[in-house]
């Protein structure tokens, strides 16, 4: 355990040792890290303890500089711990270096099953009482980490003192084809008003297809192809979204001895986001987050894709309309484009046709809900359906929801201090 100051607050990095299956307590242990955070002057002060859950699957907690974001405002009351979620950041890194030590591909897709919010909920709980003596805390879950924070109310109320969700109120039964299904329009919807800002984007971006589609296009092992550059769309969901992807695509090409091609500056830019490197878990368990029982995920956003044929680059360069962008889905072929990925192509597809999820959700336990919730509700959020997450809300008992246009999906990081501010006074039926 180590600590060190940053411009008002104290950091101090701890691990704790917890079962990789919790069902089988006495078997094979692995190591969840989290950041302890408290105000400068209140290092000694008995506070209560505030429990951050990133969003993903697959990020860890995000690394803060001093009391940057919503980070300031919770340190005033709380002492906070930064949990990296079990394969993300410090906590037992599962990647394509990794996870080669657990065996071949069915192993590590047994060894993957454990990784969704039941264990990370578990994990939380082993945690507590480590930390908090056996008093309840308080949890904060961005996006993914609501979906956790509601897998907490449904399994071990009994440690929450209040839940503060932000864009990540899940459906309680939605299969991942429904997610999608919901999904597309709403991605439709976000392209075209990115367009709408941006009329001259039409264009690039159908002269950025058409060179996809004629030439091979790879830069640094990662093939760029027209799927994967319609997957910058995932942009469009954040409150600067838009105006990065216009930023990004303005230098697409550049002149040459040899032609036009696309340049170095942009096929880089375009890499570097839409590489998983960083977060593989993202593209690993990111339909098995909705897998409840014997039917499996099987690739539900590649499957429902189909349905939605205006989503198609090619048609669309042939009947002159716009080439629209995708958003957050994982399919197939990213495990054949990415240089992260590709070792983990089997792997991915066990866990895709996977057929015994355990249910994520207590349908009775939310509606007899006593823990003081309250949800921050994007309206037409990109990344989480406004129908499913208000759905939910109905079914968890005293939830208190904010619906707002205000922000996008990234309001706890873009407003983060009033955020929190607000959903604390909700809980607290101060407003």
């Amino acid at each position: 355990m180590s600590s060190y100051r940053q411009p008002g607050v104290v950091f101090t990095d701890r691990f704790f040792t917890v079962p990789l299956d919790h069902t089988d307590p006495g078997g094979e242990q692995i190591e969840i890290f989290g950041r302890e955070a408290v105000a400068s002057g209140k290092v000694n002060d008995a506070l209560p303890w505030l429990v951050y859950l990133e969003g993903g699957p697959g990020f860890g907690a995000r690394r803060f500089v001093g009391t940057e974001a919503w980070l300031g405002r919770a340190v005033r009351e709380f002492r906070v711990l930064l949990l990296d979620q079990r394969g993300t950041g410090l906590s037992a890194p599962a990647n394509r270096q990794t996870l080669p030590l657990r065996g071949g591909p069915r192993e590590q897709a047994g060894y993957l099953a454990h990784f969704r919010s039941d264990s990370i909920v578990r994990d939380c709980e082993l945690i507590r009482p480590r930390l908090t003596g056996g008093a309840p805390w308080t949890v904060l879950g961005q996006s993914f980490g609501g979906f956790c924070a509601v897998t907490y109310l449904s399994s071990a109320p009994e440690g929450l003192a209040a839940v503060l969700i932000t864009g990540g109120l899940p459906s309680l039964d939605a299969h991942a084809e429904d997610v999608y299904r919901a999904a597309y329009p709403r991605i439709e919807r976000k392209v075209a008003a990115h367009y709408d800002r941006y009329p001259q984007d039409v264009q690039r971006v159908r002269e950025i297809t058409a060179h996809l589609c004629e030439h091979r296009t790879e830069s640094a092992g990662h093939r760029l192809t027209v799927e994967g550059f319609q997957s910058l769309g995932i942009m469009l969901g954040g409150g600067n979204g838009s105006h990065q992807l216009h930023y990004l695509l303005e230098n697409a090409f550049v002149r040459t001895p040899y032609g036009t091609e696309l340049s170095d500056s942009f096929l880089e830019a375009v890499r570097t986001a839409t590489s998983f490197a960083g977060h593989p878990l993202y593209a690993l368990l990111h339909e098995a987050i909705y897998g409840q029982g014997e039917r499996p995920t099987d690739w539900a956003a590649e499957r429902v894709r189909a349905e939605f044929p205006q989503f198609d680059a090619a048609e669309a360069l042939k009947g002159g309309g716009p080439v629209l962008f995708t958003g957050e889905s994982v399919h197939p072929w990213h495990f054949e484009v990415d240089p992260a990925l590709r070792p983990l192509r089997e792997t991915a597809q066990l866990l895709a046709g996977r057929t015994d999820w355990a249910p994520l959700y207590d349908a009775e336990r939310l509606a007899a809900n006593d823990v003081p919730v309250a949800a921050a509700v994007y309206h037409d959020d990109m990344y989480v359906d406004t129908g499913h997450a208000l759905r939910t809300a109905a079914a968890i008992r005293g939830l208190r929801t904010w619906v707002t246009n205000e922000f996008e999906h990234d309001g706890l990081r873009a407003g983060g201090p009033r955020v929190l501010d607000r959903l604390l006074a909700m809980v607290r039926d101060e407003i």
